[in-house]
């Protein structure tokens, strides 16, 4: 199996290209964009040595889902899927926030609800909670976008004074991110799961809010099996996850936490394609179809360039 763990394209129109942990994104005429999501696997800040096949299908293709599944809901940034690892859409101007919506006491929010602190970004919380008890109602908790180093909590009030957001666009992509992630909540409990939390992300293109990037994907949210939660609950277990969190264990359990003199662990075959399998797993739990692996017996990256190209041509 091949893993497309690096691109080098040159389409027609192109002006740049931005290379992030897991997405190369081609800008095409500073009009459209090109987004490969390729094979690579980041797990605390730090790209694994190995790719993971498949892997790049499966985001792409629960993210263009998912853009299907709630364009009635707000505009989104996706014109095409011409290829399983790929978008083509809008080029947007980002919003410099990222909008964080929790339904759940979960991951950093738990650790520091733990260690005393009550209020999260602006929004107080219940006395009394235990980890993964649910928000009487989900909350917002957006971070600050950077471009290097970590993303940093802030709050509405912040935002809208530091001239992150205007006060009038804060306020319609706060209606958007929870109104998606109610769209979420319900289509994971048809499939037998609890959207935990997750993140969304907005630009603007001639003054026109749209959402943009990847969306309920196993990257970017925390998903729970919604069998057993409230037994699982009452006796103090702990949850059972379906997103990449086993990628995090594994690398913990072998001396890996990305800390400075750690070593990443050997990736072997058999971890390579259990990996690969439980994306398989996430896929068909989240979308609730049967994963089709596209063809890798051919060379991948001719097939996303012919791809790609033909898309371009047809949007000029």
């Amino acid at each position: 199996m091949q893993a497309v763990t690096k691109t080098s394209f040159n389409f027609k129109g192109q002006k740049n290209v931005y290379v992030g942990k897991v997405r190369d994104v081609y800008n095409i005429d500073n009009k459209y964009l090109a987004m490969v999501v390729t094979d690579r696997i980041s797990a605390f800040d730090v790209v694994l040595p190995k790719g993971i096949p498949f892997k790049g299908q499966i985001l792409n293709q629960i993210a263009s889902k998912f853009l299907d599944l709630t364009s009635d809901i707000v505009p989104n940034w996706k014109i095409a899927t011409p290829d399983e690892m790929v978008t083509i859409g809008r080029m947007c101007e980002p919003f410099k926030v990222e909008m964080i919506v929790r339904g759940y006491l979960a991951g950093s929010a738990y650790r520091e609800y733990k260690n005393g602190m009550r209020t999260l970004c602006g929004v107080q919380l219940p006395e009394g909670m235990k980890e993964n008890d649910k928000f009487p109602t989900p909350i917002l908790t957006p971070t600050t976008k950077a471009d290097e180093g970590h993303d940093e909590n802030i709050s509405k009030k912040e935002i809208i004074e530091k001239g992150l957001v205007s006060k009038e666009d804060y306020e319609k992509i706060e209606d958007y991110a929870l109104k998606l992630f109610n769209r979420g909540s319900e289509i994971a409990n048809k499939r037998g799961l609890i959207l935990v939390d997750t993140k969304y992300e907005f630009g603007k293109q001639d003054g026109k809010i749209y959402l943009i990037d990847e969306i309920h994907t196993p990257d970017s949210s925390r998903y729970f099996y919604l069998e057993g939660y409230q037994q699982r609950q009452q006796k103090g277990e702990k949850q059972r996850q379906l997103s990449k969190e086993f990628v995090r264990e594994w690398l913990m359990d072998n001396g890996f936490q990305g800390k400075q003199g750690q070593q990443i662990p050997e990736m072997t075959e058999e971890i390579i394609n259990n990996i690969s399998n439980r994306y398989i797993e996430l896929y068909e739990n989240i979308i609730g179809e049967k994963f089709v692996k596209a063809d890798d017996s051919q060379d991948i990256q001719k097939r996303i360039e012919n791809n790609v190209s033909e898309c371009i041509n047809s949007l000029k």
